[in-house]
């Protein structure tokens, strides 16, 4: 059965009795178009339960339920609680879609997440493959067939709890008996845990948030109360130092290398690198144009004179819509075809552990912070807002704490200026 809505002024008897008597009724809605009303009679006597159905087509219609259990203990029948005249309200919502011969189909929480995979489409959401992957992966399997009014805070919390604990999940072939996973045995492997669990539960607030906005659901309260993990998500950043970037670039296959060798010297993704066509440089400038962003707001990305060596002979006599990088046989580079060539290089150059395409990215910037770029520049290359930069890179900026809090805390003129004061050095001893 669906979860019945709750309402202080309409569950007690007690406070009902309390309201204010009027002709029209005090209205709950618990789903679209659709409602339950307690209208309060005047001269002490008990109130009245009344349903309303509204449709753009036909406008709205009003049934009466029965009386309230104002004075009378309820019989379900002729005299319902709140709960009571809610199963009954349903019941007429139902017969009158039957009667349109309309067969309203229960909205499950795999329901929900298409409809939100939908939304996020129509809003320019440009990371769909990763979100479907974290759908199929950790919200269906354990949720997809509840029906979105039957969840409650202890199932929600339970599953985010389970969710952290669970292993995790690796890349496994596809005639693999069994998935590959990873246990988190480490502090920060724990923490990473949570971390993920906490994005996931992010995803699945925003489907059902959805569906509540749209009416289609009576509260939002059993997904709203769950609270994420605390501080987990001040994972120290990995990057690669100068002399493992050499080595890494250089245990790597020709094309390839070229890859990681721009991925070193940008600071991009790999799926902004491998969508680079030649027209995207302006060499006069020494600028890269990302113009297929993550975020989808295309950047400029100023080059080092190393990094536009690098991009000047890997475009010299290319037609403007040639691919700066692709494979030997002049394919383009595909989805996860980074993964292998990666690890087998971070093997033969002696990294350990092996790093992903996107700690690139990190050490790029890395760089940058530790040698006192200020956040906002390095925000600007990678396509960041300066928040998240400082979150990640502000500890490797010798003088960003203290240089920003020089800049912006200012004087409160309580200590007077040292006027004709000379700090005296101690004497040499001897």
């Amino acid at each position: 059965m669906p979860r019945k809505a709750r309402d202080e002024r309409l569950d007690n008897r007690t406070v009902r009795l309390k309201l204010a008597p009027r002709a029209e009724p005090y209205w709950r809605n618990i789903q679209e178009g659709r409602a339950i009303g307690y209208r309060r009679l005047a001269g002490g006597k008990a109130g009245t339960w009344i349903a309303r159905h509204y449709d753009p087509a036909e406008g709205r219609r009003y049934e009466a339920m029965g009386a309230a259990d104002d004075m009378l203990d309820a019989d379900g029948t002729r005299t319902l609680t709140f709960g009571q005249a809610q199963d009954k309200a349903r019941e007429w919502f139902r017969q009158i879609e039957r009667d349109a011969g309309r067969v309203v189909e229960p909205l499950t929480v795999k329901h929900a997440m298409a409809d939100y995979l939908e939304d996020y489409v129509i809003r320019g959401g440009k990371a769909l493959p990763d979100l479907k992957r974290t759908v199929n992966a950790h919200i269906l399997p354990a949720l997809g067939d509840q029906l979105v009014s039957d969840l409650t805070f202890a199932v929600l919390r339970s599953w985010h709890q389970k969710l952290a604990a669970a292993p995790a999940r690796l890349r496994t072939k596809v005639k693999a008996k069994k998935a590959n996973v990873r246990q988190a045995e480490t502090v920060d492997a724990k923490r990473a845990r949570r971390a993920s669990a906490n994005r996931v539960l992010t995803v699945l607030k925003a489907a059902l948030s959805l569906t509540y906005r749209e009416g289609r659901v009576p509260s939002d309260d059993a997904w709203r109360r769950v609270a994420p993990f605390p501080k987990v998500d001040a994972a120290r950043v990995r990057y690669l130092t100068d002399p493992e970037a050499v080595r890494l670039v250089n245990a790597c296959p020709g094309d390839f290398r070229k890859l990681v060798t721009a991925a070193l010297l940008t600071g991009s993704r790999y799926g902004e690198l491998v969508a680079l066509r030649a027209g995207d440089l302006d060499a006069g400038a020494a600028v890269l144009h990302i113009r297929e962003a993550k975020a989808g707001k295309p950047r400029a990305v100023p080059l080092t004179d190393d990094a536009a060596r690098f991009f000047a002979a890997e475009t010299v006599g290319k037609a403007r819509t040639a691919l700066v990088l692709s494979r030997e046989d002049n394919g383009a580079w595909g989805k996860s075809h980074q993964s292998r060539p990666l690890r087998d290089a971070c093997t033969a150059a002696k990294i350990a552990p092996v790093v992903s395409f996107h700690i690139l990215r990190h050490t790029f910037a890395s760089r940058l912070a530790t040698r006192n770029v200020p956040m906002a520049v390095i925000a600007a290359a990678l396509g960041n807002t300066e928040a998240m930069c400082a979150r990640h890179y502000a500890h490797l900026s010798p003088g960003y704490v203290a240089d920003t809090i020089r800049q912006y805390a200012g004087g409160m003129g309580i200590v007077p200026p040292a006027a004709n004061v000379m700090t005296l050095q101690p004497k040499a001893a001897g």
